[in-house]
């Protein structure tokens, strides 16, 4: 098997790990980092050992000419990625993504469309549904582990730091000079818990949603949601509900709770683990793999392995991030109902945590489970 040169864009930040993973496929032989683009280029100390000396420059579209790159992982703020997109397509260059995959939907309809229409291939960077874990849990439902399949809730309980919105000018932004950045707690940081919750439904494709409720609040002072919910209403006749916080009290991993008239599934999406459980059976864990996304986009280039996150399978997620970017600004929770950590740097909503179980256990929303600043913000729906 030939070496898949790549380009990388967007190297810093969240970019770190695709230099450390694209290291690592580079060690065993499958793919060779040809070029990095960057505003500022990286320093020989910011180049994890191993890297080589990748040609360095500004201007994408230049850099993937001089290279010869056969992939480009596209790791940038949200509302480049359609035009860096279109600008790899048009040389033929196929595409790792990062998630979420634009702003609104008609910006991923246009990347996606543009992508179908130049003939390369595009994987979405929706890590979590390289989960062995995803097909198997799916498998346990189709044979009846957990009786019929009632419905999905995810829960996000994280917490960033008031410095995690200063880290870049589009951070915590609903927009940004005009143009839709929509970097909310449900579209970035836990957009994975909506997007594997819609999977485990049977429910990624755009047509697949019929309508979609949404409640975003936020503790800090920005512009986008840090404590939100959303149920979508669903084709297959199923909810899936999605709450998140990033004021936890005390963050832990997120997961997504898959229910049946006779047992549940808990799968804690980061860690690849599941738990079953269900009538007259004692509780039985698993622990699963994981393909990494990047080596799938390139195993379906060189032997036609099937591509896990095609840009269809993002679809519904897609409906997800349009119903909260035409949502009403987010509402700011009373000064009593959060409170700053002394030495952390960070705000906190107390009960958030237990709330956020709450959803995912009921199916709920915020406003439909007792909480006096919830109650104040009725959900906004959105028929699609």
């Amino acid at each position: 098997m030939s070496t898949v040169d790549i380009v990388l864009a967007g190297a810093r930040g969240h970019g770190r790990w695709h230099l450390e993973n694209i290291r690592r496929l580079q060690d065993k032989g499958i793919v060779r980092l040809a070029g990095i683009c960057e505003l500022t280029p990286l320093a020989p100390n910011e180049l994890p050992e191993g890297l080589g000396t990748p040609e360095q420059s500004a201007d994408f579209g230049a850099l993937l000419d001089s290279t010869g790159a056969r992939i480009a992982v596209i790791c940038t703020p949200i509302p480049t990625h359609t035009d860096l997109a279109l600008e790899a397509a048009r040389r033929g260059v196929h595409l790792l993504l990062e998630k979420p995959p634009a702003p609104s939907y008609a910006e991923f309809r246009r990347m996606a469309d543009g992508v179908a229409a130049a003939g390369v291939v595009c994987q979405i960077g929706f890590q979590s549904l390289g989960s062995h874990a995803v097909p198997a849990i799916r498998r346990l439902i189709d044979e009846g582990a957990i009786g019929e399949l009632v419905g999905v809730g995810g829960a996000g309980a994280w917490a960033r730091p008031e410095s995690y919105y200063t880290r870049a000018p589009w951070a915590g932004k609903r927009r940004l000079n005009g143009v839709d950045v929509i970097d909310g707690a449900l579209t970035n940081p836990l957009a994975h818990a909506v997007a594997t919750g819609l999977a485990l439904n049977g429910s990624t494709r755009a047509e697949d949603v019929t309508g979609i409720e949404t409640e975003l609040l936020r503790a800090n002072a920005i512009e986008s949601d840090d404590t939100s919910c959303v149920r979508v209403t669903t084709a297959q006749g199923r909810p899936v509900t999605v709450a998140a916080t990033l004021c936890a009290e005390h963050p832990d991993d997120p997961y997504v709770l898959v229910h049946g008239t006779r047992g549940r599934i808990t799968f804690w999406y980061k860690q690849d683990r599941v738990l079953l459980q269900r009538a007259d059976h004692g509780p039985e864990e698993y622990d699963h793999g994981r393909t990494d996304l990047l080596e799938n986009l390139v195993d379906h280039l060189t032997d036609g392995t099937d591509l896990l996150v095609p840009p269809d399978a993002t679809g519904a997620f897609m409906k997800v991030v349009e119903a909260i970017r035409t949502a009403p600004d987010p509402a700011a929770l009373p000064d009593t109902a959060w409170h700053l950590i002394p030495g952390e740097d960070r705000r906190v909503v107390p009960g958030v945590d237990g709330l956020v179980a709450a959803s995912a256990d009921t199916l709920a929303l915020y406003s439909e489970l007792g909480t006096p600043w919830a109650a104040a913000t009725p959900p906004k729906e959105v028929s699609t």
